[in-house]
């Protein structure tokens, strides 16, 4: 579980396969552990955890930060919607809620929600946890964050890792899935600039509270992409 971590953290290069490795080794006595993974919007976070997954199978699962973003509605209603994304835009107390259960769980079943990137909101229930599953990983931006309730966040995960990228490799990534998702390119570029942007640099100050720094290299074993988280 988290400590004050009193020097930086070590940083890595590491393909996929070789972190799919280091999670399978945090799950490796069975007992529940739960993995975050943050970083930058355009980081690479869903790339990194679905090649997890994709390794541990039935050992793991993912839950998202995501799945907590305020509905479109509440997002207007609080005159937040053209601000989707920044850290006071999620129900940030059921995200803790949820982990706190998570953590604690020992028998049955329980429900997490998933962000719909096509549909713009999150869909609840969406995502099963048995108490069989030791390894739960959580990604999102915010992980590591300490305003906005965030900071209730870090003591309930076992293990954190923050991706590093170029800032111009991320902006690339950003612009490419707004327009993969139907967005005019001069929408996503002023979206990437004004949303994004000032987010990641939010997401940029919390990098020394991680217990891992990674730069992803490539792996020829799992393929990468292009437009990730």
């Amino acid at each position: 579980m988290f400590s004050n971590r009193p020097t930086p953290p070590p940083i890595a290069e590491a393909t996929l396969a070789e972190l799919a490795e280091r999670a399978r080794l945090l799950a490796e006595d069975g007992r529940r552990r739960i993995l975050g993974v943050t970083g930058t919007p355009g980081a690479g976070k869903s790339t990194v955890t679905a090649a997890l997954l994709a390794a541990l199978g039935d050992r793991a699962v993912i839950v998202g930060m995501d799945g907590f973003h305020f509905a479109n509605a509440e997002l207007l209603r609080l005159g937040r919607r053209d601000r989707k994304g920044a850290p006071d835009t999620f129900d940030v107390d059921g995200y803790v809620a949820l982990l706190s259960r998570l953590s604690a769980q020992t028998a049955g079943t329980i429900y997490a929600p998933v962000f719909d990137r096509a549909l713009e909101e999150s869909i609840g229930s969406a995502v099963a946890v048995s108490a069989e599953v030791p390894l739960v990983i959580t990604e999102g931006n915010y992980l590591l964050h300490d305003a906005h309730g965030w900071d209730g966040v870090r003591p309930l995960l076992d293990e954190v890792w923050y991706l590093d990228i170029d800032a111009d490799e991320r902006r690339r990534r950003l612009v490419a899935r707004r327009l993969g998702h139907g967005h005019p390119a001069d929408e996503a570029t002023a979206w990437v600039r004004d949303v994004d942007e000032p987010n990641a640099r939010v997401v940029e100050t919390a990098r020394d509270r991680a217990d891992l720094v990674v730069r992803v290299v490539p792996d020829h074993t799992v393929p990468s992409e292009g437009d990730s988280a």
